[in-house]
């Protein structure tokens, strides 16, 4: 069979070339061709296709001049959808900056009277300083991070300082100014060695092999037990609207009286309950106001009821104002003034501390906490973004550039330790500008260069105060709480290890602590369970283990990455994919539409078996 001459857009002409047998290795039979091939057995049906032509090489090049498009993505579109990420993520800045730096940071409180140095000035103004650093490290990270991860994985998702590790690194590890079981600097430590550890799972596939190996009911758990943690956060003093507190006679008491009136440990008399104009501002326009607008879908709603808040505490000399009168108040108005200025990082650059050995076993639970929640939050979220973006691939249940993405998100793990800032993860906030059409890298880069814009608006993020964020954290609590209905109620041996990882988060104030709690109780339970059955030959089993999750740690295709596997044949472009692999060697793309019997019985050279497999390797399977 003959064709025509054709030419390439830029006028060369493409010699006419015969189709002939391919002899180089293809992708798949089409079912079509087999049922065919079926039903003619005498017929020794032979396919064609089309080989190496300059064709397929011109094909090949055209497709490299746009390696980050994707079907329905348009520019603007991308770049509109980039900076609603932003708005949706934007409060990342302040909140963060607001709950690290009330570990204290690097500042030293060395008072035996006042050990949390909450009436020392000197120490109050060294962690108003940290807060400063805080927003310009939150900003710088997130931008970089974010950029990234659209520039290398092609991915519209932003990354940015996790709420919930924030929450654990403050007050589970360093404690609340500095009274924790591990310093600033050493937590800043394990935090740099956890991301080059996270890079090294993902880079050799074993992530999602630990992803996999952790019961589902426990998965389902942590993330509404974080979500119960953060709403208890925002609803205290620290960094919340200071609606309960702390108790004597009871765990937890109501409060929310001004701070004139309260007490050494917080408590509030029980006349002045519930009077403070800071706490109502917060819960009203903070709270309610940002839920109304997320009912009607306004994106940055939780960013404009953060802004109203701090837009009404600014002003000085009001009953709700975040710069009191005294030295503290004054050194924040002052650096609120400048309203446009870069603060350097200069308290938390570059301070980690190496001598952990007196911390071993605070630093080791600290180190893997981090990075059990770090694979935990990250998987799920790339995967669910990019679910919602319609990336994943049917058939392997993943996405274009799955390995990337997690390697640029631990790189960016130990990049945030070095500017004094927790774990950074994917944000479930980049789906608002996944609905805005979003699909490619160039919405995730938009929004890291807004990260970027945002760290000359330092005086601006640094003055938010709590009562501002306080219902902000109750908002995501309540929606990371939804997955709560996910979990296999059903089977109690799935259930009460579930519960009591949800519920010790909170109580004991520590993720650690759950996740300690629940992973034993499930292995406990679930063994005694197993132990019981063997023994009595699968006479006694509970009634109901029929409906248990399933569990287990095999994956499909093997713990291995398909670049380790290529490898180990002696592949020498294995770093490179197999469509990119294929393309290179020009391998067969098209089926002609006619079916010859020249050649009786053969395909590819080779006698093949009908409903036969080929895969680009040549393997063959049924």
């Amino acid at each position: 069979m003959e064709r025509q001459d054709r030419r390439r857009p830029g006028g060369s002409v493409v010699p006419a070339r015969r189709l002939r047998p391919c002899k180089s290795k293809f992708r798949s039979v089409p079912k079509a061709l087999a049922r065919h091939i079926q039903a003619n057995p005498s017929a020794g049906a032979t396919c064609r296709f089309r080989c190496a032509t300059p064709d397929a090489d011109f094909a090949d090049d055209q497709l490299e001049q746009k390696p980050r498009e994707r079907k329905g993505s348009l520019f603007f579109t991308e770049l509109r959808a980039g900076i609603v990420s932003f708005f949706a993520m934007a409060y990342i800045i302040s909140v963060n900056a607001s709950i690290v730096s009330a570990s204290g940071g690097t500042c030293v409180c060395g008072s035996e009277a006042d050990p949390t140095c909450v009436d020392d000035t000197d120490y109050l103004l060294c962690v108003a300083e940290i807060n400063r650093d805080m927003v310009t490290a939150t900003a710088a990270i997130s931008a970089l991070a974010t950029f990234f991860m659209g520039l290398l994985a092609n991915m519209p998702v932003g990354v940015a300082p996790g709420m919930g590790l924030n929450a654990y690194f403050t007050y589970s590890v360093v404690g609340f100014h500095g009274t924790g079981a591990v310093p600033y600097e050493v937590a800043l430590t394990a935090i740099f060695i956890e991301g080059f550890v996270f890079f090294g799972l993902a880079l050799l596939g074993l992530r999602q092999w630990l992803a996999r190996a952790i019961p589902r009911c426990i998965k389902l758990a942590t993330g509404v037990g974080i979500g119960l943690f953060l709403t208890l956060i925002g609803l205290t003093y620290g960094e919340g609207i200071g609606l309960i507190v702390g108790a004597v006679e009871t765990p937890l008491e109501l409060a929310g009286c001004e701070e004139i009136f309260r007490g050494p440990t917080g408590l509030c008399p029980s006349g002045q309950k519930m009077r403070n104009p800071r706490m109502w501002i917060g819960i009203f326009c903070g709270g309610i106001l940002t839920v109304m607008l997320m009912m009607y879908r306004f994106k940055g709603a939780i960013l404009a009821g953060i802004l109203l808040v701090s837009i009404i505490s600014w002003p000085r000399d009001t009953a709700v104002t975040y710069f009191p009168n005294n030295d503290v108040g004054d050194s924040k108005f002052d650096f609120f003034k400048k309203v446009v200025d870069f603060h350097p990082i200069q308290r938390t650059l570059n301070v980690q501390d190496w001598n952990v050995g007196g911390y071993s076993g605070a630093f080791g639970l600290a180190f893997i906490t981090f990075l059990y929640v770090d694979i935990l939050d990250c998987t799920g979220t790339l995967y669910s973004m990019a679910r919602f973006a319609n990336l994943i691939d049917e058939e392997t249940q993943d996405f274009e550039g799955s390995s990337v993405a997690y390697m640029v998100d631990a790189l960016s793990i130990s990049v945030g330790a070095v500017f004094g800032t927790p774990p950074v993860t994917a944000f479930v906030e980049s789906g608002a500008g996944i609905s805005e059409g979003g699909k490619t890298g160039l919405t995730a880069m938009a929004t890291g260069l807004c990260f970027f814009i945002s760290i000359f608006f330092a005086p601006i993020f640094a003055s938010i105060p709590p009562w501002a964020t306080g219902c902000v954290l109750v908002l995501v609590g309540s929606m990371m709480v939804r997955a709560v209905v996910e979990i296999n109620w059903r089977y109690i041996g799935d259930a009460i290890p579930a519960f009591i990882t949800l519920a010790l988060m909170p109580f004991t104030y520590s993720i650690a602590d759950g996740l300690i709690g629940g992973v034993c109780s499930y292995i406990l339970i679930n063994t005694l369970i197993l132990v019981i059955e063997k023994v009595s030959g699968g006479r006694i089993v509970p009634h109901n283990k029929h409906e248990k999750d399933p569990w287990t740690w095999r994956i499909p295709g093997g713990i291995l990455p398909p670049w380790v596997r290529r490898l180990s044949k002696g592949k020498k472009d294995f770093w490179r994919a197999d469509e990119n692999i294929s393309a290179s060697n020009a391998e067969p793309r098209t089926l002609e539409k006619t079916v010859s019997s020249e050649q009786g019985g053969s395909m590819n050279g080779k006698d093949r078996d009908v409903g036969e497999t080929i895969t680009p390797h040549g393997d063959k399977s049924s």
